[in-house]
């Protein structure tokens, strides 16, 4: 008989804390569950912030969050699961960096906590109470640990960097709309 100890029981806690939190997460924007407004509002808040096309990115980071946070509940596919939910909170945690680091004042805290502990179970992986255990880590292999997160860490700074591009020339260009001085 195999017995389970306290890191198995440990991961299994944070897998299904931190995977439960990002598939909620995620199920607000796509289906507009759990008080969320969907693809349709989400996309229009995307827009908003920088993240353009709204709708397409909505849905993105919606399936990063709902699918990552899933698979990291379950403990299938950690590597992939961790940096596809980091990733997507990464996304976030730009957003809300203009208000600093506290979530009280809209800061970045919360997402930034969320990526790092879907990064974390990534790296240590999902431990004996998980899928991956049952079947073998045919889908949570050393090699897979680095390659999801450069991917992901990749992908993520092209669309954050992207964002950061499209708002920073929406403010050049209201600047130059500004009359200089006052009539």
């Amino acid at each position: 008989m195999t017995s389970y100890d306290r890191r198995d029981l440990g991961l299994l806690l944070l897998r299904l804390g931190t995977g439960g939190v990002l598939a909620a997460h995620g199920a607000q924007k796509l289906f507009g569950w759990f008080g969320g407004h969907g693809l349709e509002g989400t996309g229009k808040f995307m827009e908003s912030v920088g993240y353009s096309p709204g709708k397409a990115s909505a849905t993105a980071a919606g399936l990063a969050e709902t699918g990552g946070g899933a698979l990291l509940a379950l403990g299938l596919a950690t590597p992939a699961a961790g940096a596809a939910a980091a990733g997507a909170m990464t996304g976030a945690a730009a957003v809300h960096k203009p208000n600093g680091f506290f979530a009280q004042e809209g800061g970045y805290e919360y997402a930034a906590s969320l990526a790092l502990a879907a990064t974390g179970l990534a790296i240590t992986g999902p431990g004996r109470l998980s899928l991956d255990h049952a079947l073998g880590h045919f889908a949570n292999r050393g090699w897979m640990v680095p390659t999801a997160l450069g991917v992901t860490a990749a992908a993520t700074a092209v669309v954050v960097g992207a964002r950061n591009k499209r708002l920073q020339q929406s403010k050049e260009a209201e600047a130059e709309q500004e009359p200089l001085f006052e009539e």
